[in-house]
């Protein structure tokens, strides 16, 4: 197995997954006192600030209204998806363990592999779909208590 380089989707896939380990755990340190839902909007203020001029200073900003009716109402789709995962999964958080909640909120790889193979017509292959399959076994396993 070779190193991955920065322009390799497995490099930005591997530091996605440390950030969202890392997300789990200082949300869940965060969310004492505080309503989940109030506590989303706060992380969203602060992701859209950043972005914003991450994109802004890396000078890919450009006019939105530009883009295609198709693009603007998957990505306006993408992000209510995204937005109800969060709070969902901040809610989550907010009553049960992040060791508990992170797993099951996991089974989206799952999801994402039904719903490509559905929607966007990948084909995984035998060994992918075991290692799919694995992946839920495993959200069973971590996420639920005898």
């Amino acid at each position: 197995m070779t190193i991955p380089s920065i322009n390799d989707w497995f490099f930005w896939a591997v530091l996605s997954a440390v950030f969202a380990a890392l997300t789990a755990i200082f949300a869940k340190l965060g969310l004492e006192g505080v309503d989940s839902d109030f506590a989303t909007l706060i992380r969203t203020f602060v992701i859209v600030f950043v972005l914003t001029l991450f994109v802004y200073f890396a000078g890919k900003w450009s006019n939105p209204f530009a883009l295609s009716q198709r693009t603007l109402l998957f990505l306006t789709l993408s992000a209510l998806a995204t937005g109800a995962s969060w709070v969902c999964y901040f809610r989550a958080l907010k009553v049960g363990e992040a060791s508990k909640v992170a797993p099951v909120d996991k089974l989206s790889l799952v999801l994402v592999a039904i719903f490509a193979f559905y929607f966007l017509d990948e084909r995984p292959s035998v060994r992918e779909w075991v290692g799919i399959l694995m992946v839920g076994a495993g959200v069973v396993v971590l996420a639920f208590k005898r």
